[in-house]
């Protein structure tokens, strides 16, 4: 097996890109954008106040009115407003905007928002915007990505990240920007809003990521298992910063993990082979994600791609290998070949962390998770830092033939497309000492991280205000 390249601290501070290791340029302030999130979708919606302020309602007949409760559903194509149990009709072209002055902000469902909510009702369903200046945005995101114990270093590559690529999708058409789900990136209102992610925002305010002088597609996943994957291996465009890195994510809950399928569900998900009797890897990628497979089955073969094969089984990530096993055996761990090393192909070119692997156990951090989990991940102690390359079967690599009654045992690890910074790799690297600079000049290979300008992206350059209010 090739060994993995050993990076230090002081080794990622020398990488490609050195311009991100210098302390932000003075620029003229600018008027702070703001972005729409889209929030709900659906004939239902209810909102209330938080305390004692009211809700101001704008686009109801007589003016503004002020509320503490408000409910809208969609009903034959028109809008049915209860306002404290007075109710009014609205045509499904109007628009409502809800405000209120309480820096609590505005409960929207079981979750609080700050900013104006606009609610509309066009195309036959009814939706909720959240309207509210990016900075506010981000100190939520950056808690809805990442645990908020985490080092400060991997929240504030998380802002940077997360910045550049809702600006990115900004003013692009329709009626918001981004959506509050992993789609987007996760936006969960003021209750994922903590000091610490507050301070990642600040501290990074108006910095976003540029190659070529324009604001790159800063995606992020949440464990790459080892090593990230060429965005030309995923989608169809090879970009020259998104290329595969050995990655740092030893610690994730997902570096490593395996699942199995029982036959009766391998016939319910394969219906048209009638079950499944083995997998065949044809094309594996250089970091060792299938590329093309070739499902077995009593009645017939399937070709199906790697993300088409993740999608059928609900695979964590294409970086996996297939065994067909006895369903009651608990199958010795295999000796893979290796794969070819990340940086071989270096030249050539949502949440995320998912609530999955931010469902860990109480660490040594502080960290608590969002949700359970069966399985801990505990940091060890600093080291070197050190990129595990992925241990997987080769590109030729066959299931064993199935028999009655066996399962399919999948390996893998990972959790993602493995495109662009892995968070728990950020992680990481922020535990060996990494500053967010560093961190992202990994991920995102010749970026540069500077403040915005309007010329960054030309789709903004006229809707930016010359109103000296964002501080760069």
């Amino acid at each position: 097996m090739r060994s993995a390249p050993v990076f230090g601290a002081a080794a990622l501070l020398g990488l490609a890109g050195l311009s991100l290791l210098h302390p932000p340029v003075a620029v003229p302030r600018m008027m702070e954008p703001r972005m729409r999130v889209l929030l709900h979708e659906g004939p239902r919606l209810l909102l209330r106040a938080d305390g004692e302020q009211l809700l101001r309602v704008r686009g109801l007949p007589g003016g503004e009115g002020s509320w503490r409760r408000l409910e809208v559903s969609l009903r034959g194509g028109r809008l049915l407003i209860d306002c404290d149990g007075d109710e009014r009709w609205l045509g499904a072209a109007a628009v409502l905007s809800v405000m209120n002055d309480d820096p609590r902000g505005i409960w929207l469902g079981q979750r609080r928002y700050r900013g104006e909510l606009r609610i509309s009702g066009r195309g036959g369903t009814l939706r909720a915007v959240n309207e509210l200046g990016i900075e506010t945005y981000l100190a939520s995101v950056v808690g809805s990505e990442m645990p908020h114990a985490w080092p400060l270093a991997a929240l504030q590559a998380q802002a940077v990240a997360a910045r550049t690529y809702a600006l990115k999708q900004r003013s692009r058409g329709g009626g918001w920007d981004v959506k509050a789900t992993v789609a987007s990136q996760v936006y969960s209102g003021v209750e994922a809003e903590t000091a610490s992610t507050r301070e990642a925002v600040a501290s990074t305010r108006s910095l976003v990521l540029v190659h070529g002088g324009k604001l790159i597609d800063a995606v992020f996943h949440s464990s790459s298992g080892g090593v990230t994957e060429a965005s030309g291996m995923v989608w169809r465009n090879q970009l020259p910063y998104l290329v595969s890195v050995p990655d740092h994510d030893q610690h994730s809950p997902v570096h490593r993990w395996q699942e199995r399928f029982d036959p009766m569900m391998l016939r319910r998900t394969w219906p048209e082979t009638g079950g499944l009797d083995g997998v065949e890897v044809l094309s594996r990628s250089r970091s060792g994600r299938v590329r093309q497979a070739r499902v077995r089955g009593p009645r017939g073969t399937l070709m199906l791609t790697g993300n088409e094969l993740r999608r059928r089984l609900g695979l964590k990530s294409t970086l996996v290998n297939f065994e067909m096993v006895a369903a009651s055996s608990r199958p010795a761990p295999v000796s893979l070949p290796a794969v070819a090393s990340p940086d071989a192909e270096s030249g050539s070119g949502r949440s995320r962390i998912d609530r999955i692997t931010a469902s860990v156990a109480r660490q040594p951090t502080g960290l608590r998770p969002r949700e359970s989990h069966p399985q801990e991940s505990r940091p060890q102690p600093r080291r070197q830092l050190r990129a595990s390359t992925p241990d997987l079967l080769g590109a030729a690599a066959r299931s064993r033939p199935a028999a009655a009654g066996r399962q399919l045992l999948v390996r893998g690890q990972g959790f993602g497309h493995g495109v662009g910074m892995s968070q728990w790799g950020a992680h990481g690297l922020a535990e060996q000492g990494a500053d967010f600079r560093a961190i992202l000049g990994h991920y995102y290979r010749g970026a540069d991280v500077v403040p915005f300008q309007p010329y960054h992206d030309p789709a903004m350059a006229q809707l930016v205000p010359s109103a000296p209010l964002w501080r760069g």
